[in-house]
């Protein structure tokens, strides 16, 4: 079972790691091949975000505002900045999809963008994410339930072939590389919404490109009704597929909470091992399985003698707590961003909807933080180790290529977060020798 859930009624959150709606959308059109993210907003907004991509993927980030100003929410509405924000984006380039959310001026004011994409004569798909509600996780997975909503076809019948992958916002494009193969690796024909395992995984493209480059195709996503299986991964996507199934009540809809450790492994195997009637997973996966066991024993001595801070967004806190607690590590503190079912189920003595004041008040309890580059100074200031996880991350380049899922991804970051622990625990001894 998980820790208590503690909810703090701080009127304001102190050095927060939270990440907003807005930015969640914008992540999740740019796994939209040829998508344009059209942030209806200030400047400012939109120009954050795409500096914040650029700098934890270390890639140019493709992005457009509407530019709405307060004097322009309060006496036009914005109706007329998107209106003119599609006409100048389509004078430029043709992108595929025109990706129209919102921020928390327009919602403030109360815009009618479902009116106004009716309007617009351009393939385009709206979705409502105010920043002062939700956040980074809920943003993408509102994006991906509009895109369902909004692009798929109705359909009849299903391909038993064909498989649709709903990942959370957590997980890097490697990490969503690898679901696919091993879901292909039992014969599947694999399609993420959305996708970043082609569009932000750091691939060196012939020139740098003024729309997303990879990801799903919208023709894709419209042809999504006729797959016989959904898997959805994380709490956030449940909506999600039970939108799917809404286009194709024959769909088949099988969710995970994660695919982090052993036993959520074993389970996505065991659930294609029965959708196949295979005898047996492919060798690679089952000598996986073999190595992931042996990491688990290997890092057990260090895991087991220290305790853990995690500081994540909902889903990805709950993978990064299982993987940590199945090792002998004791996570004595979880911090998330926003409250989620997904909390109930986190390993952990404590959790908590906070943010990293919480840590720091915390500190006597904890030996290591997992968290994001926020956590560093905290961690310098505490001399905690520190394993660097989530958004953002602009201390490191390669994150785009880090693997913590299935059995592969899990021998990873139990040798990672074992090695920390140790390279902590000598300092310390140095210290007190010194």
């Amino acid at each position: 079972m998980g820790g208590v859930i503690h909810k703090r009624n701080k009127p304001l959150q102190v050095n927060p790691f939270k990440l907003s709606q807005p930015m969640g959308a914008t992540l999740a059109f740019l796994g939209v091949d040829g998508c344009m993210p059209l942030m209806h907003g200030g400047q400012g907004c939109t120009s954050f975000t795409k500096v914040f991509f650029t700098r934890h993927f270390c890639e140019p980030i493709a992005i457009q505002t509407s530019a709405v100003t307060d004097a322009i929410a309060v006496l036009d509405g914005g109706d007329y900045s998107i209106v003119e924000s599609v006409r100048n984006i389509t004078k430029k380039v043709t992108p595929s999809l025109i990706g129209l959310h919102t921020t928390g001026l327009p919602e403030t004011k109360g815009d009618d963008i479902r009116g106004v994409a009716a309007q617009i004569d351009y393939p385009l798909v709206y979705v409502n994410t105010p920043d002062y509600e939700g956040g980074f996780e809920s943003g993408w997975a509102l994006t991906c339930k509009a895109l369902i909503e909004q692009l798929v076809e109705p359909a009849k019948g299903v391909d038993d072939n064909k498989l649709v992958l709903l990942p959370h916002v957590s997980l890097t494009p490697i990490e969503v590389e690898k679901i696919k193969e091993f879901i292909e690796g039992f014969g599947f024909i694999v399609l993420a919404l959305p996708d970043l395992s082609t569009s932000l995984d750091g691939h060196l493209g012939d020139k740098q490109a003024a729309l997303s480059s990879g990801g799903i195709a919208v023709e894709d996503i419209g042809r999504l009704g006729d797959a016989g299986l959904v898997v959805s991964v994380g709490d956030s996507m449940q909506d999600c597929g039970a939108a799917l199934l809404e286009k194709n009540p024959e769909m088949r809809h099988h969710h995970f909470p994660h695919l982090q450790g052993l036993e959520a492994t074993d389970a996505l195997a065991k659930l294609l091992l029965a959708e196949t009637g295979f005898n047996g997973p492919p060798l690679d996966v089952a000598r996986w399985r073999k190595r992931l066991q042996d990491a688990m024993l290997d890092s057990h001595f260090s895991l087991g003698q220290s305790r853990f801070l995690v500081a994540a967004e909902p889903d990805q806190l709950a993978g990064l707590c299982q993987s940590l607690h199945d090792a002998g590590g004791r996570v004595t503190a979880a911090i998330s961003t926003t409250d989620s079912p997904q909390l109930v189920k986190v390993k952990a003595d404590k959790v908590l909807v906070g943010d990293l004041e919480d840590a720091e008040q915390l500190a006597d309890d904890y030996d290591l933080i997992v968290g994001n580059c926020h956590c560093e100074a905290l961690a310098h200031r505490l001399h905690k180790g520190l394993v660097l996880r989530g958004f953002p991350n602009w201390e490191q380049v390669g994150n785009a290529l880090k693997n913590d899922v299935l059995y592969e991804g899990g021998c990873y970051f139990l040798f990672e977060a074992a090695n920390t622990a140790t390279v902590t625990r000598d300092m310390r001894r140095g210290a007190r020798t010194l």
